[in-house]
């Protein structure tokens, strides 16, 4: 196991570098809100859409289908390209294609060319998670590192409150003018183009901050390096050693990224995103399956996403303090818990109240692996300068899952609806496990690395 840590062991930050460090953590964590904003639109307006140019839902669906495909080639793509030229390039590069894309949207009116640019904004989309991982992984110190990103982790949750509120006010029947009843003019900038438009502007002030408050590391503002490197700390908390090059060759970042641990960490992830995604998706039609309106059903299935905002922080504050950097137990752990809550689900989930309760308690248990693996862990295990290059490719083998839960619940829901929730849940135990099974893995595995590790620095000390 890791050893543990305290921050308060190292040297205090100056008062420039705090400066420096609150600028980044803020300026990344509303660039990812603003990847949001030019993401989710579609979304929340594809009927709208879809009723306009007589198009079927189930062209809508291609088209959201086109994008989940080119966000997942993304990451791959976004791994190396960040890992090359720096987080920097990704954010700013990726951000402002896609807030371009968007303000195109508003103009589009045929099917072929929406699908076009949702490929495209696809893979701007996918800069996005890598670049904003990579943007603070050199700023933060290893012992604080959950704790902080356990917070941080929590901008994709926030940007999705704020696409679906402040674009249902423009996209209502005179949501605006109801707001605002004295600017009458408001009337005037409804409906979905609008919303595209809207969020394209929004995320023109988010890109200026990134600009003018991100950099990827300290010695890029005349810093000293916040994170001591090749110490026997940090190197203990690492599973994977990779080359720390500024700028590695392409068969080096093959040989980081095809890594087994890697690769099984991306795994892991893939069920994760698999269960987050069914339930997102699925989650208010299976409270209306039990008998709940669409109102109550949506307002029930909030508690997922509240119980998971908790649990993604008190995921981050116990891997600083409890498990001491060993994100493989820590999720091992929370693996048992999924485990637990989804049979609570299948038992007791009789009554709608019930079955969000469950939820509630999965949500707590889920988004903490969620924010794990592709945050602080993915920074750990290959060390910070490979933190944009590991949640590049964990999160582009985890991007096959949301694809694919769609298309399998809706096979088991078609013909029988609650037949179908049951085996929906009975899968979604068996992915439980399966995660849980993964884990067990990745903690033999980091045992035998760092075991290795201390028993050549004993020898080493050897006289």
């Amino acid at each position: 196991m890791s050893q543990p840590s305290s921050v308060s062991s190292s040297p205090s930050l100056s008062w420039e570098a705090q400066q420096w460090r609150i600028k980044i953590l803020v300026a990344t964590y509303i660039a990812y809100v603003g990847y949001y904003l030019t993401r989710k639109t579609f979304t929340i307006a594809k009927t709208t859409i879809a009723n306009e140019f007589g198009w079927g839902l189930d062209a809508t669906g291609h088209i959201w289908a086109t994008f989940l495909f080119a966000y997942m080639v993304g990451q791959f793509l976004s791994s190396y390209v960040g890992r090359r030229y720096g987080p920097r390039v990704l954010l700013l590069g990726g951000l402002g294609i896609s807030i371009m894309i968007n303000a195109v949207f508003g103009f589009i009116g045929a099917f072929n060319v929406f699908l076009l640019f949702m490929f495209l904004n696809g893979l701007m989309q996918a800069t996005g998670w890598p670049g904003c991982v990579g943007g603070v992984s050199r700023w933060l110190r290893p012992a604080e590192r959950g704790s902080i990103m356990g917070v941080w982790s929590t901008n994709y949750l926030i940007g999705n409150m704020v696409v679906k509120g402040l674009g249902g006010v423009i996209l209502g029947p005179a949501g605006l003018c109801y707001l605002l009843p004295s600017l009458t003019f408001l009337s005037y900038i409804q409906g979905w183009r609008w919303a595209f438009w809207a969020m394209a502007i929004l995320s023109i002030a988010i890109w200026c901050i990134v600009f003018f408050w991100q950099r990827d590391k300290p010695e890029d503002v005349g810093l000293a390096s916040i994170v001591e490197e090749k110490t026997a700390e940090t190197e203990d908390r690492r599973t994977v050693r990779a080359a720390e090059a500024e700028h590695l060759r392409f068969r080096e970042y093959l040989m980081l990224a095809l890594n087994p641990a890697i690769v099984t960490m991306g795994m892991s992830y893939f069920c994760i995103k698999f269960l987050r995604y069914a339930l997102d998706s699925w989650l208010p039609a299976f409270l209306n399956i039990k008998g709940l309106d669409v109102a109550n059903a949506s307002f029930y299935s909030s508690v997922f996403d509240m119980a998971g905002l908790a649990g993604a922080i008190v995921a981050g504050i116990a891997l600083d303090r409890v498990f001491k950097g060993n994100w493989a137990a820590l999720c091992f752990t929370l693996g048992l818990m999924m485990i637990a809550s989804y049979g609570a689900v299948i038992v007791f989930g009789t009554t709608p109240g019930a079955i969000a309760l469950c939820y509630g308690l999965v949500g707590f248990s889920l988004y903490g692996p969620d924010t794990i693996l592709a945050g602080a862990a993915a920074v750990q295990v290959a060390g910070e300068k490979n933190g944009v290059a590991v949640a590049g490719v964990v999160n582009g083998i985890a991007s096959l899952g949301p694809v694919i839960q769609e298309e399998v619940i809706a096979w088991f829901v078609k013909g029988d609806p609650l037949a179908g929730m049951h085996n929906a849940n009975i899968m979604a135990l068996a992915m439980s496990i399966t995660f849980a099974c993964l884990m067990v893995y990745m903690m033999w595995r980091y045992h035998v690395i760092h075991k290795g590790f201390r028993d050549a620095a004993a020898d080493r000390s050897t006289p």
